[in-house]
C-alpha cells in the first residue's frame, strides 16, 4: 500500500469512526431517557419523530441557538479552553480502538481500526486521564464556590480511582502479555470445554472485571458516583456557570468516555469481536462488528441500568470505597493472577 493510498484509507476511517462515535453519544443520551423512563413508569421523548428517535437532532439544535453567555467574573481563557479539553481528549481515545479483524478490498487488506500502535491500552489510559484537567479547570476558572467543590471533587475522585482501574487491568496483562489491544482479543480466542468463550472474565479476571466497572462508574462522574455533579448540593458542580455549546461539550465528553470504558471492557474482559460466525463470507466479515456493537450496547445498558437503580453516595462513602475497598481488592487479584501465571 502506497504513502498516499495508506493517508487516505486512514482519512476515510477517522471520519466514519467519529461520525460513529457522535451518532452513538446522541443516541446513547436517548436510550438513557427512555429506559429511565420506562423504569420510572413514564414514557421518556415520544414528540420529535417516531418514538422520539429525532431527539437528539432536536437537542443538538437547541444547543447551537441557545444564547451562549460567558458570566463576567470568569478567568476566560481557561474557561473556553476547559470544555474543549475535555471534549477533545474524550474523542482522541477512541483511535486506538479496534473493533474488528479486518476487511479485503481489492489487494488492500484494511484492519478496522484508525491506528494500530503496540501500547495502544497505555495510550488510552494517558488521553482518558488528562481528561481530569478540563473538569478542574472549568470548576477553577468558573470563580464560582460550588464549581470549583465540584472540580476538586472530580479531580480527587478521577485520581483516586484511576489507581484502583489501572491495577486492575494488569491482570489481563498478565495473561496475554502484550499492551496491544488487538493482541489482547486474539488472546481471548477459543473455548473451555468447546463450551465456554476463553474470555477473561471467564478466565481468572471476574474479580478485575469488577474492580474495573467499579472505578469506570467513578472515572466517568455516574451515578452512584456523580459527586462532581450533585445538583442537591452543588447545582449542577463543575460546569454550573456553562450554557449552550460550552455545555454540550461537557455532555458530549461523558458519553463519549461513557463508550470508551465499555469498549475497553469489550476488548479487555468480553473477547472483543469474537463470537459465533455462520453463513456465506460477507456474513461473516460483518458478524464480528456486530458482536462488538452488542457488547457495548450491553454494557452501555448496564450504565443506564445502575442509574435508574441506585442511589448517590456521600463523598466520605466514595473515597473509603476506593482507597479501603477497591484498591486492596486489586492488589489481591493482581498477587493472585501473577502466582496462577506462575503456576
Amino acid at each position: 500500500m502506497s504513502v498516499g493510498v495508506f493517508i487516505l484509507v486512514s482519512v476515510i476511517k477517522s471520519v466514519i469512526v467519529l461520525i460513529v462515535l457522535l451518532t452513538a453519544v446522541a443516541y446513547t443520551v436517548w436510550l438513557e431517557r427512555k429506559v429511565v423512563g420506562h423504569m420510572q413508569n413514564r414514557w421518556g421523548p415520544t414528540r420529535v419523530g417516531p418514538f422520539g428517535l429525532l431527539q437528539p437532532a432536536a437537542d443538538g439544535l437547541k444547543f447551537l441557538f441557545k444564547e451562549d453567555l460567558t458570566p463576567p467574573h470568569v478567568y476566560k481563557p481557561l474557561f473556553l479552553a476547559a470544555p474543549m479539553m475535555a471534549l477533545i481528549f474524550a474523542l482522541t481515545s477512541i483511535s486506538v480502538i479496534p473493533f474488528g479483524n479486518s476487511i479485503t478490498i481489492g489487494r488492500m487488506n484494511i484492519p478496522l481500526q484508525i491506528t494500530d500502535v503496540n501500547i495502544g491500552l497505555l495510550l488510552i489510559l494517558g488521553v482518558t486521564s488528562m481528561g481530569v484537567y478540563g473538569v478542574a479547570l472549568a470548576g477553577w476558572s468558573s470563580n464560582n464556590k460550588y464549581s470549583l467543590l465540584g472540580g476538586l471533587r472530580a479531580s480527587a475522585q478521577m485520581v483516586s480511582y484511576e489507581i484502583a482501574l489501572g491495577l486492575s487491568l494488569v491482570g489481563v496483562l498478565m495473561q496475554s502479555g502484550s499492551f496491544s489491544l488487538r493482541a489482547i482479543v486474539e488472546a481471548q480466542g477459543g473455548r473451555f470445554l468447546h463450551i465456554i468463550p476463553r474470555w477473561n472474565i471467564f478466565h481468572g479476571q471476574f474479580i478485575g472485571f469488577f474492580i474495573y466497572l467499579m472505578a469506570a462508574y467513578a472515572e466517568t462522574n455516574r451515578i452512584p458516583f456523580d459527586l462532581p455533579e450533585a445538583e442537591t448540593e452543588l447545582v449542577a458542580g463543575y460546569h454550573t456557570e456553562y450554557s449552550a455549546m460550552k455545555f454540550a461539550m461537557f455532555f458530549m465528553a461523558e458519553y463519549a468516555n461513557m463508550i470508551t470504558v465499555a469498549c475497553l471492557a469489550t476488548l479487555l474482559f468480553f473477547g472483543g469481536w469474537n463470537g459465533p460466525l455462520f453463513g456465506p463470507e460477507l456474513l461473516q466479515a460483518v458478524l464480528p462488528v456486530f458482536w462488538f456493537g452488542a457488547k457495548i450496547f450491553c454494557f452501555l445498558f448496564l450504565y443506564i441500568w445502575v442509574r435508574g437503580t441506585l442511589p448517590r453516595f456521600r463523598y466520605d462513602q466514595l473515597m473509603s470505597f476506593g482507597w479501603k475497598f477497591l484498591l486492596p481488592l486489586a492488589i489481591a487479584n493482581l498477587v493472585a493472577t501473577a502466582i496462577a501465571v506462575a503456576w
